[in-house]
């Protein structure tokens, strides 16, 4: 026995041996296959002339639903916790001033859902692509052709999800679509999509290739797909076709397959190959395929990028390899949103817009130069931790020669300056190296927008030093979550200095499609100004102070002799002359002979500057304007309170804990600071720490503050420094409310609800301890679009009844879920008893499915909109609300189980769904008590069964609402982790 053991363990050794020894060696292409056809297509001018052409059809739909592999994560898992950590180094930046575009304009208006913008510039047209449709431009945003149809050069198929390339080494034009199991590409027979023909091409897949994403290298047109997310790592999922012969009308151009070995999805996942820009191809061979790795993901540790080489031996494709993967691990980023929903950032009006995470953002750029070769590419990350404010991770990678290793050059994460969310992003690098990022940001405030930003190739790295610039201010909001799904950059061949970036906003009451030309690189021979004020800063100032700026040059010619100026408030304007020499977009620092007086403490100074050059070609970004104040040597305060915050079931020993600004300039340490609530005693404490002039840090409490009580409270937290000579930002006060979602009410008095009657629920309950009832496992059959009569009896007249339904199962009940609005009982009546029913009318398009419901009585007055909010008498009962298909005999009647969630410990758990019935895949979600989404997946039916496990380990304790349905049945359960 002991022999047989050993032999074991000696069989499991060689097998690991043997698999680490193969875990370097490239896989081979899993799918090899040809062309189904190639046809010749005419022109688009003579399909005019003959009378044969197909114009765009205007679809009102939602296009390719993005219903498949959403994206899962495990909650609470992966860092950074809190803000991104390139975030702060992006905002200290000073801005370089940016250019206006050089021309924007409406490339297409559609009323589908969304528009998949997509768009190529050449030597002489802008070709864009959007849903089923196409259309071809002039470079100064003429329309040559009416709107076409994607059947023009793809005769009987307009699926979509186009894409368009400008193949600028074949001096072609490509355009692309999927079908059901396979890819569409048409390729210009000449530079002129107008009045030359078209080869199309239809290439196989074994499944339907989701999302797919084109790039050209030298031996070919790559392609990636979101398809087999479960199965990518050794399933075809990125392709290679045979570019040379489809440039030719070759009929026996082949398609190569592979997967992409160690890959860790989440889901719905868009990696990219790297597109090349500029005059010359790489070698054929090692074509880089690049994806993100979340360490949110289950099964990733660390973030990082994975790069994978594939080489095609077209003679004989069964040769053809791709390699391991080079793991790149990243200055940690937040790629997760809403637990992987497509519902994720906030705008004016409507339903939160898709970030589109876990996606490298369309086109993954490549460039050659002298010494290294680079790729920029761009992905969004979540910003402040809170899943509601977006902004872009991008980088630049570079190898030094070709086959070598990537490495980041440079990382960082742009953020938009007026605090709004920044996605969607599409970037592109010129031939002076010099980066260009366009992008959407939308708000609470602000509609969806088209923006754009950049760098130059002298600049400090990690930085988008370039103020941002407007191509479309929407008008209106989103009016669904999906946006996009894409957008998409190019560089104009004539100069590789011009960026043409397309991207969707809207208008007009439809999604429209905005081209913006932009230019980063110089255009004027002679263009200098002041980009900063360097000194004096913030401190304590003297009556003879330097003034130092950093003078850079915009312009191509290098610039001497340059006339500089500053002045004081409204004082005498200083006129110096730089002699030195700036080359073109460099910088240079002056420091004045003249001095300045800034020695009054406690002052403010308003310093101008601004350069004189006799030949300047630009005005514009001559001058800056900055404040400087004379601090006090000690000055300290309370900048911000971080926590506690506002939120529900707050307890009596909650954290304290303050941001502390030092304003002053010596260091502080062993001061005392105090909190008081509620006007109470104060709370003293000493900080030992040790805070640097011009400095902040955070301080938490020992002593935890009591919030149990429901309703507001005034915390007042102040430093305590003797001798400080500027009380005024010693102390920070904020109101922090405790919305209890079980209301502690006073119902015995009789303004309680003694009974409740409606549908099968007949409920005899009196006045609840404390003035809460939880009787979830009571429940009732309602019918969309159905007026249902709710019979309540009270104690005592002059009762007001408000009663909601939790359609959208995010634990929150909000003003469009009220189905009973402050119906009155026994107006003017005290003691007694009193029954009366009134009408509840549920929505035609209510939510199918299981839902909490909530009804809520209040005396003398209106029940407060919000569900938490104190009131003195009254009493709040909770209920399940079964919503059912208008003929009632849905899904929802048919499935009468439970769903069941089952905890194996460590709050790790299992969801599992018994069907009766029930086919369709369904979507988990878990919710936390303030309505976030903690985690969204996909799960399937498997004999009969839905199962899912699910980690909330990394969770804070509470409670949290499960749900499981579809747009045709829903179940839900509460849970508690401990």
């Amino acid at each position: 026995m002991r022999k047989l053991k050993l032999f074991t363990i000696f069989l499991v050794f060689i097998f690991v041996g043997a698999y680490s020894q193969e875990n370097d060696v490239p896989l081979k292409a899993t799918f090899i296959s040809k062309t189904s056809f190639m046809i010749k297509i005419p022109s688009i001018a003579a399909q005019i002339e003959s009378g044969n052409f197909e114009p765009a059809v205007e679809m009102e739909k939602e296009v390719n639903p993005k219903n498949r592999d959403v994206n899962k994560a495990v909650p609470g898992k992966g860092l950074p916790v809190g803000p991104d950590p390139l975030w702060d180094k992006q905002m200290k930046k000073t801005k370089i001033k940016g250019k206006d575009p050089i021309l924007t304009f409406q490339a297409a208006s559609s009323g589908a859902t969304p528009t998949d913008p997509t768009g190529a510039v050449g030597p002489n047209h802008f070709l864009n692509s959007w849903n089923s449709a196409f259309r071809i431009w002039d470079k100064s945003g003429n329309a040559l052709t009416p709107a076409a149809s994607l059947g023009t050069i793809f005769p009987g198929q307009t699926m979509g999800d186009p894409i368009v390339m400008y193949d600028a080494f074949a001096d072609r034009f490509v355009v692309t679509e999927f079908y059901a199991n396979g890819f569409l590409v048409a390729v210009s027979q000449g530079p002129d999509p107008v009045n030359d023909g078209w080869y199309t091409y239809q290439f196989p897949t074994n499944s339907f290739p989701d999302y797919p994403k084109f790039s050209v290298w030298s031996d070919g047109y790559y392609i990636t797909a979101n398809k087999n997310s479960g199965t990518a790592g050794f399933s075809q999922v990125v392709y290679a076709i045979e570019r040379d012969k489809m440039l030719t009308g070759d009929p026996t151009a082949q398609m190569v397959g592979f997967p992409l070995p160690t890959i860790k999805t989440s889901g719905f996942y868009s990696p990219l190959g790297f597109n090349c820009n500029g005059s010359e191809l790489p070698p054929p061979g090692n074509a880089p395929i690049i994806y993100m790795q979340d360490d949110s993901w289950s099964g990733v540790s660390t973030d990082h990028l994975k790069i994978w080489s594939i080489n095609v031996d077209w003679d004989t494709p069964s040769n053809s390899t791709i390699s391991t993967p080079q793991i790149i691990n990243t200055t940690p980023f937040d790629g997760l949103f809403d637990g992987g929903s497509f519902s994720n950032l906030p705008q004016p009006s409507g339903q939160d817009i898709d970030a589109l995470q876990a996606t490298i953002m369309y086109m993954a750029q490549y460039r050659r130069f002298a010494d290294h070769n680079s790729a920029v590419l761009n992905f969004v990350v979540d910003l402040n931790g809170n899943d509601n404010l977006a902004g872009i991770r991008w980088f630049e990678l570079r190898q030094d020669n070709d086959g070598s290793p990537w490495d980041i050059y440079q990382e960082g994460t742009y953020s938009q300056p007026d605090g709004f969310s920044a996605f969607s992003g599409n970037i592109c690098m010129d031939v002076d190296g010099n980066i260009a990022l366009a992008y959407t940001v939308v708000s609470t405030s602000h509609y969806p927008s088209l923006r754009y930003t950049g760098r130059y190739s002298t600049d400090p790295l990690g930085i988008m030093t370039i103020e941002e610039e407007s191509f479309a201010e929407g008008t209106q909001s989103d009016p669904s979550s999906r946006y996009g799904d894409y957008s998409q950059m190019t560089i104009d061949p004539l100069d590789d200095k011009t960026f043409w970036s397309i991207g969707e906003f809207f208008t007009g009451g439809s999604r429209k499609n905005q081209v913006g030309v932009f230019k980063i690189a110089s255009d004027l021979a002679n263009d200098v100004g002041i980009v900063s004020i360097d000194s004096p800063v913030n401190g304590i100032l003297s009556d003879a102070e330097s003034i130092t700026v950093s003078i850079r040059n915009y312009g191509v010619d290098t610039q001497t002799s340059i006339p500089v100026s500053y002045k004081i408030n409204n004082g005498e304007i200083i006129t110096e002359m730089f002699n030195g020499s700036i080359s073109s977009n460099t910088e240079e620092l002056f420091t004045f002979a003249t001095t300045a007086d800034l020695s009054a403490p406690g002052a403010t100074y308003h310093i101008f500057a601004t350069t004189g050059l006799v030949s300047d070609e630009n005005f514009e970004n001559d001058s800056v304007a900055i404040f400087v104040t004379h601090l006090y040597p000690e000055d300290l305060g309370v900048s911000s309170v971080m926590s506690p915050e506002s939120g529900t079931y707050l307890s009596d020993e909650e954290t304290v804990s303050v941001m502390i600004e030092n304003y002053g300039v010596l260091s502080q340490s062993d001061f005392n600071i105090s909190y008081i609530l509620n006007n109470g005693s104060p709370v003293t404490e000493q900080v030992t720490d040790i805070f640097p002039g011009q400095s902040t840090g955070t301080y938490t409490f020992t002593t935890p503050v009591n919030l149990s009580a429901i309703g507001n409270h005034e915390l007042k937290v102040t430093t305590i420094l003797p001798g400080d000579p500027n009380p005024s930002n010693d102390t920070m006060a904020i109101i922090i409310t405790n919305n209890m979602c079980q209301p502690d009410l006073m119902c015995t008095q009789g303004v309680g609800i003694y009974t409740f009657q409606l549908g099968e629920i007949e409920n005899e309950t009196g006045c609840n301890p404390d003035g809460y009832g939880n009787y979830w496992e009571l429940s009732t059959h309602l019918i969309q679009g159905s007026s249902n009569e709710l019979t309540i009896t009270t104690g005592y007249g002059d009762v007001f009844v408000k009663l909601w339904i939790d359609f959208d199962d995010d634990f929150l009940f909000e003003e469009n879920e009220v189905v009973v609005n402050d119906f009155e009982i026994a107006d003017g009546q005290s003691a007694g008893s009193y029954t009366e029913t009134m009408p509840m009318l549920i929505p035609v398009n209510a939510e199918i499915g299981e839902h909490l419901m909530r009804t809520r009585v209040n005396w003398s007055e209106g029940v407060p909109a919000d569900p938490c909010e104190e009131t003195v008498f009254g009493e709040t009962e909770d209920y399940t609300a079964i919503i059912d298909d208008q003929t009632g005999l849905g899904f929802q009647s048919i499935e009468t189980n439970e769903l069941l969630i089952f905890e194996h410990g460590d709050n790790h758990f299992t969801a599992r769904f018994e069907a009766n019935s029930l086919k369709e895949t369904l979507v988990i979600k878990v919710h936390n008590i303030q309505g976030q989404t903690l985690l969204y997946n996909r799960i399937s039916n498997i004999d009969g069964v839905y199962e899912f496990d699910f980690d909330l380990s990394y969770t804070s304790p509470g409670i949290y609402l499960v749900s499981l349905g579809s747009e045709s049945f829903g179940k839900i359960k509460r849970i508690v982790v401990k």
